[in-house]
């Protein structure tokens, strides 16, 4: 049966990180009756979260689609990511949305990426609505939030009737929402926003020609490659025979290596046309997929069968088929060097550990995660993306998947303006309590940072929005996490470029340094503490020019964290006591990533992370130092 366009409703959820996107999602899952009572879903929160690091970061990493009927309605929910680092997995799903649900927290109100995520809505003319949610907080501050929302809107609205949208209040972990602060106890109101608020698909029903926009690829081990995306004319179905476009100035892993962004694609460009045919089209439902004969015009579907097909690309029929417009994106700021291990342990923990391994991982990558750009660099490739946490993501992924690689210090992306050398800025938000005041001023001072406001929150709180350079901002969240015990909230948005300046140099101290091979031993290691503060325990394996600490003074230090303790027969007190050890420093991949400075490298395995200098000879690296 053909669904009508009428009856279709697609919305995406946007917000920033935390203020609840994932949780409401939840909520109307589960009061669609999308599951039975008895199935296992019913018990779980951030149900749409299904990657591992997901769940151990407590954040959405990349967009999700599902689906839940209401009333003789389909509603088609994207939940989107809320933290700057993956605002490509935004932009690209944004495409099959026509109206918007804006989560805002009652306490906090619009944050950086508030602002980011409804600037790419409205730039669609997507439809908003707002929900404040988490009311039940103390320090709720619900009239404020709305005036600052409101203040958001006029600077952002591209159209007079984006000042118009309605605006709800709810608690999604409990399931509660409502048209006044006195909620329902279900989300009723929501479901009647979806179907009364947001607007029907705008898409042409056209049955001689369809067009779909690829938004979205997944892919598993039965039915190979699925295209995602929303039909925007016409109708697809089961064993169709359609043309894909692909503009070829985006259709190419080359292009992406060389960095051409495909927001340079014009309308001019010449099209590259593939014949295909449709295996299957399934629609979703829930958290599952459902095969269906067709499909119509509005509705978002998965296709099998068309494994040439791209993120960007469309998938038409007819005698003339013409392609949609590409996804725009914003450009990388962050790159870093990904390369094979070339150390002396290689190849003894990872299962794929060869430079064509890892490029054809980095291209696979490429075709769902469109945000990043790959280039060759020596016996690696230079991989650009949205910021560290972006970074790191993909290379934390590639290390549980059994690769073993080596990784570079994060470098910022300049971009030549009007022949000008110019380097990213963003706009920084930190909220700390006022004890740490004085530690983030400093801080931030050391990083050429502009302070643009600071506020006291009605938490008692302290609110700094500062101007940074994204050069300045590598390593700043492990810094302040530590100068303020763990207590800092803060999150940045790109916000332009300027002029190059000079370019920020981290200020750190010297590294301790093995300059022997073999295994560490508590004997040696506690000569080795008083040198600084040590990042391997006991008994683990070492090699010459693997860092083994931070030394406390500014330059490196060579030492020998291998040495036994001599057997004579000779014995005293003193020396006969057990050997007390400082527990070691244990950093995770972010960490370890902020350390890096220009001559130093971090190898990475599914077992372990080690520090490690490039040239891995004491005498060679001096040498290159007193020539540098």
């Amino acid at each position: 049966m053909t669904l009508d366009k009428n009856k279709i409703r697609n919305v995406a959820i946007i917000a920033h990180v935390d203020h609840g996107k994932t949780t409401l999602v939840d909520g109307l899952l589960k009061q669609s009756h999308t599951f039975r009572d008895n199935q296992a879903e019913m018990q779980q929160t951030l149900i749409m979260d299904s990657m591992d690091q997901e769940h151990e970061r407590g954040i959405t990493i990349t967009a999700k689609q599902t689906c839940v009927y209401y009333d003789g309605y389909k509603i088609n929910i994207i939940d989107t990511p809320g933290h700057a680092d993956f605002s490509g997995e935004v932009e690209r799903t944004l495409n099959m949305a026509d109206g918007v649900f804006l989560i805002v927290d009652a306490q906090e109100g619009p944050m950086p990426q508030t602002k980011f995520v409804l600037q790419k809505a409205l730039e669609l003319n997507l439809k908003p609505v707002v929900i404040i949610n988490k009311i039940d907080k103390p320090a709720a501050r619900i009239d404020e939030v709305k005036d600052e929302i409101e203040s958001l809107f006029l600077e952002l609205a591209t159209d007079e009737s984006q000042l118009f949208y309605p605006i709800y209040y709810a608690i999604a972990r409990e399931g509660r929402a409502g048209k006044t602060t006195e909620l329902d106890d279900d989300l009723h109101v929501i479901f009647e926003s979806i179907i009364n608020d947001i607007p029907a698909p705008d898409v042409d029903s056209d049955n001689n020609s369809a067009q779909l926009l690829v938004a979205a690829l997944a892919a598993d081990n039965y039915l190979g490659k699925y295209c995602i995306g929303k039909i925007f004319r016409g109708k697809l179905k089961k064993g169709q025979t359609v043309k894909i476009l692909q503009k070829i100035f985006n259709s190419s892993f080359e292009d992406r290596k060389l960095g051409r962004a495909p927001s340079s694609v014009s309308e001019n460009d010449e099209l590259r046309i593939i014949n295909s045919k449709i295996d299957q089209i399934f629609s979703y439902k829930g958290l599952a997929k459902e095969e269906v004969p067709e499909a119509t015009a509005g509705d978002i579907v998965a296709i099998t069968g068309i494994s040439e097909a791209n993120i960007g690309d469309t998938i038409a029929t007819g005698d003339n088929p013409e392609a949609l417009p590409t996804i725009e994106l914003e450009a990388p700021t962050l790159s870093i060097y990904i390369g094979p291990n070339t150390s002396p342990l290689k190849g003894r923990e990872g299962e794929f550990t060869t430079s064509r391994q890892i490029a054809e991982r980095l291209e696979k990558e490429l075709e769902t995660n469109i945000a990043l750009k790959i280039q060759p660099d020596g016996l690696g490739y230079k991989v650009s993306g949205r910021g560290e946490l972006h970074l790191s993501v993909l290379i934390e992924t590639m290390r549980r998947e059994g690769y073993e690689l080596e990784a570079g210090r994060p470098e910022v992306v300049y971009k030549e303006i009007n022949g000008v050398k110019c380097e990213p800025m963003e706009d920084l938000t930190i909220e700390v309590s006022p004890e740490f005041v004085g530690a983030v001023s400093q801080e931030l001072g050391i990083r050429k940072a502009e302070l643009i406001s600071q506020e006291i929150t009605t938490t008692g709180s302290t609110r700094f929005v500062y101007k940074i350079s994204t050069a300045a901002l590598i390593g700043l969240r492990n810094n302040l996490l530590t100068e303020t015990k763990g207590t800092v909230i803060m999150s940045s948005i790109p916000s332009g470029y300027k002029p190059a300046d000079s370019k920020y140099k981290p200020e750190r101290n010297g590294a301790l340094v093995s300059f022997e091979t073999g295994v560490s031993t508590a004997y040696a290691l506690d000569a080795a503490q008083a040198r600084g503060t040590l990042y391997i325990p006991p008994q683990v394996p070492v090699y010459q020019g693997m860092i083994v600490g931070l030394s406390n003074k500014k330059d490196d230090l060579d030492i020998n964290v291998c040495r036994e303790k001599q057997l004579t027969n000779m014995r005293t007190h003193a020396s006969d006591g057990a050997i007390q050890l400082t527990p070691y420093t244990q950093l995770s991949l972010e960490q370890c990533l902020d350390f890096l400075l220009d001559d130093e490298l971090l190898e990475v395995t599914p077992k372990s992370l080690r520090l490690r200098k490039r040239q891995l000879d004491p005498i060679k690296r001096k040498r290159e130092n007193r020539a540098n």
